[in-house]
């Protein structure tokens, strides 16, 4: 059982008003969660004591919304709440993750999930930017951007075309033909190169490494943060990689940048190999990781390089869980 939460006000306490506010209000939940009917078990509202034309339910009923038990609550007048506010649960039968929506002056009652809000994890390989990328993006309920799968997506159409990445012509005509699309889920992302799903081939020791290196080239990182720039200015996300704060989104509101010893590191990315089955040594993974880390901090084009105004976050002796609190912590501190 799923709790879907919303809020919004009305411009003024009148029965055409609150009809609008209500309707606009459900239609949006409905949509951006894209509820079936099915699914709804029951809505319940509710309204500020300065609402006394028409009760929410009323409107919702009128509003298209009959074919759901319907309740409605008249909220006790607090000092200092908000003045003509609507208030909405909706229950619904489903696993999938859900997005609660704050609309009109409501806005503020929640500026955490009203507004765009993007947050900008940097640091090396295996620093966990990835796995607490993820976790955050849970709890916030927003979506999770895996940068570093668009680079690795390129890396994979390279060795699939059996080209040198040390040629740039080579792979700027791959950059320039490349059909690259994200995708989403329920909250997942999706790679989708040449219309192929490749989220799980992108992730092999081969391609993480060739990753590093073509996306050195300034075309791919300059068609690449496009695209991130685009998604992030239309919805809220977590983005990680090298170069977030620093150069994809200089003026994100929110940057962290993780750091952990190089054999935590490795220790990490080793024991990830094994459980997804890629038979690779610790010797070996630490020496790509040191390797990838050279070539990451000494790259002439966006180099790993943590923001000045980044929290550095080492997760060297920090529980997965740990650096995520810590980290909510701080994003709490601001909003």
């Amino acid at each position: 059982m799923k709790a879907i939460r919303g809020a919004t006000t009305v411009a003024a306490d009148n029965e055409e008003s609150i009809k609008f506010a209500v309707k606009e209000l459900l239609d949006e939940i409905f949509s951006v969660n894209k509820l079936r009917t099915d699914e709804v078990v029951c809505i319940m509202l509710s309204n500020t004591a300065d609402i006394k034309s028409m009760y929410p339910a009323k409107a919702a009923r009128e509003g298209g919304y009959a074919l759901f038990p319907l309740y409605s609550s008249l909220e006790p007048p607090i000092d200092g709440s908000l003045a003509l506010c609507i208030r909405v649960m909706v229950l619904c039968d489903r696993n999938k993750s859900v997005r609660h929506i704050y609309l009109r002056g409501a806005q503020n009652l929640r500026k955490d999930i009203s507004k765009v809000l993007n947050i900008a994890i940097d640091g090396p390989a295996g620093s966990g930017k990835s796995t607490i990328s993820r976790i955050l993006a849970a709890r916030l309920g927003i979506l999770y951007l895996d940068t570093g799968a668009m680079y690795r997506a390129i890396a994979l159409k390279c060795i699939r075309e059996n080209a040198d990445y040390a040629d740039k012509d080579t792979v700027k005509k791959i950059v320039d033909n490349l059909d690259l699309k994200v995708d989403y889920s329920e909250g997942m992302q999706i790679t989708l190169l040449d219309g192929e799903d490749v989220s799980e081939q992108i992730r092999t020791p081969q391609v993480s490494l060739l990753a590093s290196y073509v996306s050195a080239y300034g075309f791919v990182r300059n068609k690449m943060v496009e695209l991130q720039r685009e998604i992030a200015a239309k919805r809220s996300c977590v983005l990680d990689g090298r170069d977030i704060g620093t150069n994809v989104l200089p003026d994100c509101e929110f940057k962290f940048f993780l750091t952990a010893d190089a054999a935590v590191r490795a220790k990490r990315r080793h024991l990830e190999n094994i459980s997804k089955g890629v038979e690779q040594s610790y010797e070996e993974v630490l020496k790509d990781l040191e390797e990838r880390d050279f070539h990451d901090k000494n790259r002439a084009i966006a180099p790993l390089k943590q923001a000045a105004d980044a929290v550095v976050v080492d997760t060297s002796e920090m529980s997965i869980d740990e650096v995520a609190s810590y980290i909510l912590s701080k994003i709490e501190e601001k909003i």
